[in-house]
Formats: C-alpha cells, sequence, structure tokens
C-alpha cells in the first residue's frame, strides 16, 4: 500500500502561517492539520527567506531558478566578450602609437634599381 503525497496550495500554507503568527503553538496546529511540526517550520523558513517567492507552485520554482541561471551564464559570456574586446582595442591603440612614433609604416619591398 503506497502512500501517496499530498499537497498544499499556497493559500492553505499562508493560513497555517498566519495561524502560527496569532499565536498558536507548532505542536497544536500540526495535529489540527494533520502535518508533521517539521513541514510546518520548513513552510515559515521559506516564507521568511523570501515571502514574494515563497510556495510558488508545481514547477515555477524551477523555471525561475533555470531562468536566473541562463540570466548568469549570459553576463558571464558577455563580460568575457568584453574583456576580450578591451584587450584587443589595447594591442590596436599600441600598434597606432608605434606605427606613429616610427613615422609611418615602411615599406619592405626594395626599391627597383634605375
Amino acid at each position: 500500500m503506497g502512500l501517496t503525497q499530498r499537497r498544499f496550495t499556497r493559500e492553505y500554507k499562508l493560513e497555517a502561517l498566519r495561524q502560527l503568527a496569532s499565536g498558536k503553538s507548532f505542536a497544536r496546529l500540526a495535529r489540527e492539520l494533520e502535518l508533521h511540526e517539521n513541514v510546518l517550520r520548513r513552510w515559515q523558513r521559506e516564507y521568511e527567506k523570501e515571502p514574494g517567492r515563497a510556495f510558488p507552485g508545481k514547477g515555477q520554482g524551477k523555471v525561475w531558478l533555470d531562468r536566473e541561471a541562463e540570466l548568469e551564464r549570459k553576463i558571464g559570456q558577455m563580460t568575457l566578450e568584453n574583456d576580450f574586446l578591451k584587450k584587443a582595442l589595447q594591442r590596436l591603440e599600441e600598434q597606432r602609437l608605434l606605427d606613429n612614433v616610427g613615422g609611418g609604416k615602411r615599406s619592405t619591398r626594395k626599391s627597383p634599381k634605375k
């Protein structure tokens, strides 16, 4: 006989947290809701950590984390590209300064004899 995992809505979890905030003990509320105290404590930690992002619903949390990771990768890639371009620009500027100091470009070909 397998156990099925119970699912709770965001509103249900927030109502449980409101009851805790009103002074009801973890033990009493857990008995009333037929939950383990640790479940209530976990909900409370999640909510205290980030109230706006707590209890996003099925699958929404992973989507958010995937998007965040994608943006971080993009920032890293653009940082590398910027560093590369800065170095290339610096090399071009150094070459331009060397050419100006030396009197311009010099030909390496010999002039034809007359």
